[in-house]
């Protein structure tokens, strides 16, 4: 069973906050078809499943991001580890979630401290960015990790990652991602980048 995003309402800093069902990321123009930070709507192909994540391929002319992500925990929220050829050794971590309407603006809404701990591992803090983009119904959360290549070999052999975002005066939100397929997911996104560069 899936939940959605806690605390929805009481983000008062942003609109209210994106995941949309599997099979709707084979249409163009899907949230799952959106790199961060960009209302572009690109293509996706060479989809597979593994365990609760999936891994598939973002293309827009002779552009290509590839993805690992989660959408199982959440009705509303995606979790992805994103690969961009050039630059495979540098992914970035994102947390999407449906907003239901497309934003009139692009904006950083707030940054603010995050902590990432998989399991009982190490809890990493760092910043989390909170973004909109003008004509994209997601809000995205990008995060800023000082150690984040130790984070991505926790999340492959971890079984739960857990966010905390803390919103000021101890006012924290928190969710958790399954992590199962995660390194399957993650080991096929990671090689399909370096088999472009």
């Amino acid at each position: 069973m899936t939940k959605t995003t806690a605390n929805r309402a009481r983000l008062s800093f942003t609109p209210p906050w994106p995941l949309v069902l599997l099979t709707g990321m084979l249409l163009l123009g899907s949230p799952l078809a959106s790199p961060p930070a960009q209302a572009t709507s690109f293509n996706t192909g060479d989809i597979e499943q593994h365990g609760n994540w999936h891994s598939l391929t973002l293309s827009l002319g002779n552009e290509r991001h590839f993805r690992a992500l989660e959408q199982h925990s959440y009705s509303d929220s995606i979790l992805s580890l994103n690969y961009t050829p050039g630059v495979c050794d540098l992914p970035w971590l994102e947390v999407r979630v449906e907003l239901d309407e497309n934003q009139a603006e692009s904006r950083v809404a707030n940054l603010v401290p995050g902590d990432l701990r998989v399991d009982h591992d190490t809890i990493h803090n760092g910043m989390a960015e909170f973004i909109t983009q003008r004509g994209d119904s997601g809000f995205y959360v990008n995060f800023y990790l000082d150690e984040q290549a130790l984070l991505v070999d926790e999340m492959r052999n971890g079984e739960t990652l857990r966010l905390r975002f803390d919103r000021g005066e101890e006012d924290y939100w928190f969710m958790s991602f399954d992590l199962n397929g995660a390194d399957e997911a993650i080991s096929r996104a990671e090689r399909s980048c370096r088999d472009a560069d």
